[in-house]
Parts: structure tokens; C-alpha cells; sequence
């Protein structure tokens, strides 16, 4: 039986390449980007996250068996948090119904390793209070703080532990959906060519985010372990960030949080 999915941050980088996978596979997949594909809209903003949903409902006559939460913007501003945080929640809350009425519906949403570095706790109390303001005003404060790089790890932190809360609920594990986030380190798309393609930027991140095993990813080394998240196989993992990022989260915190 084809299985319908919905990506955002379809049309590059790891939605992409996901999207191109589950076709391979025989699904019919919705992609979500600002341009570039079936649905064309702004997770950054309260409309945008509207339009989403409604023309997901339009174009799925109401039911999903899967959704992947992958648009992401890394910017020292709070269209960070917007897009990363509020724009993820928007997209699995809104299409929640129409996973409540799929086969073995199935959700993942594409955190970072980026969420075990330091951050901004402002950005990440205010996003889990659902107070977007808030949150973007914490952005702006760490921006003249000078403490920009703090940002998009904040989004991440965030996105994760909504995942985790959410997951165990009546709403998700109750109505049979399993929702988690994967963790990516560093792979090589548009949003990381600028660090990679420069010596200094590539030796800091490599230092941030130490790969051990194969080092950088290609969109298509993602894209295998988020299909088997949305398929029917994954039958109990939830409320999981699974990180596959070379060895990078094990390297930066050890064992310790266990």
C-alpha cells in the first residue's frame, strides 16, 4: 500500500534528498518549501504555518501517513527560532489530525547536534512557553550580546525537548503516532558551504562538531534513517533525537549522561 508524506525544507539539503528516497520507495510525497515545490509557504510566519496546513488537507483529502518537519534557516536573527522552533511545531501539530487518520502515521522533525553545544536558555524558556515574541526578543538581546552563535542550537535545544514531551502523550503515542528528531552533524548542504568552503570557518566547525567516523555527510547519508522512522517497521521507537553525526555527540559529551 503507497504511503503518503509530507517534507518541508523540501526543495534542498536533506528534505531534498529524503524526498527524492521515498519516491524511489513508492511513496507519494507532498514537499513544503518557499518555492520549488507542491506547497509554497513561510513557516516563519502565523500565516504561512496556516497555509501549510490547509493546503496539506486540500491535496491529502485529510490524511498523511508521514511527516518530516526538516525546514531550517540558520541566521543571527529570530527568523532562527521562527522557522527552526515555531515553524517545525506549527507543521506537526497542524498536520497531527491528518496523521491521526493514516496508516501507521509516522513523524520526525531535523534537529542538530548543535543542541548539546552551549545556548541561549532565554531563547529555549521562552520557545517551550509557546511565546514566540518572547523568543524573539531573547534572539535580538543575544545578537547585541554579541553572542549570535548561541542562536541556532537554542532552536534545536528547543525543538528537541518539545519532541520528547510531546511524544509520550495522549495526542501522539496515545493516537498511535510515533514522533522523534534525528540530529545531524555537519552535512554538507547550502546552509554549511560557506564553512566548509572556508579553511577557518571548516576548522572551527570541525572542532565543534568532530566527526571520527567518515567525517562530513552528504543529504543522502540522512535521508535512509529518517525513511525508516516514518515507516510502518518503526513500530516503537519514539520521543528518540537519534544523532547521526559520525561520532560527534559521543566525542563532545561522553558517557556522562547516562
Amino acid at each position: 500500500m503507497s504511503r503518503t508524506c509530507l517534507v518541508t525544507g523540501a526543495a534542498s539539503g536533506i528534505g531534498k534528498a529524503t524526498v527524492a528516497r521515498l519516491r524511489s520507495q513508492g511513496y507519494s510525497v507532498i514537499g513544503a518549501d518557499l518555492k520549488d515545490a507542491e506547497i509554497c509557504a513561510d513557516l516563519a510566519t502565523a500565516d504561512g504555518r496556516a497555509q501549510l496546513a490547509m493546503q496539506a488537507r486540500s491535496l491529502t483529502g485529510g490524511r498523511l501517513d508521514a511527516v518530516i518537519a526538516g525546514a531550517g534557516v540558520a541566521a543571527f536573527d529570530p527568523v532562527t527560532v521562527r522557522v527552526n522552533y515555531f515553524g517545525a511545531v506549527a507543521t506537526l501539530e497542524g498536520l497531527r489530525p491528518l496523521l491521526a487518520a493514516g496508516e501507521a502515521p509516522r513523524a520526525v522533525a531535523i534537529s542538530s547536534v548543535a543542541l548539546v553545544h552551549p545556548h541561549d536558555s532565554a531563547i529555549v524558556d521562552a520557545a517551550l512557553a509557546d511565546d514566540e515574541e518572547e523568543a524573539s526578543a531573547a534572539v535580538r538581546a543575544a545578537v547585541e550580546r554579541e553572542e549570535g552563535h548561541l542562536i541556532y542550537g537554542a532552536s534545536k535545544a528547543a525543538l528537541a525537548r518539545w519532541i520528547r514531551r510531546a511524544a509520550v502523550t495522549e495526542d501522539w503515542a496515545g493516537a498511535g503516532i510515533a514522533l522523534n528528531a534525528v540530529a545531524p552533524g555537519t552535512i554538507l548542504t547550502p546552509m554549511t558551504q560557506v564553512l566548509i568552503d572556508n579553511p577557518e570557518l571548516r576548522h572551527i566547525a570541525d572542532a565543534t562538531v568532530p566527526m571520527p567516523l567518515n567525517g562530513h555527510a552528504r543529504p543522502e547519508q540522512v535521508a535512509p534513517l529518517l525513511s525508516w522512522l516514518i515507516s510502518p517497521e518503526n513500530s516503537h521507537v519514539t520521543g528518540q533525537v537519534v544523532f547521526i553525526d559520525g561520532g560527534a555527540d559521543a566525542t563532545v559529551r561522553g558517557d556522562d549522561i547516562w
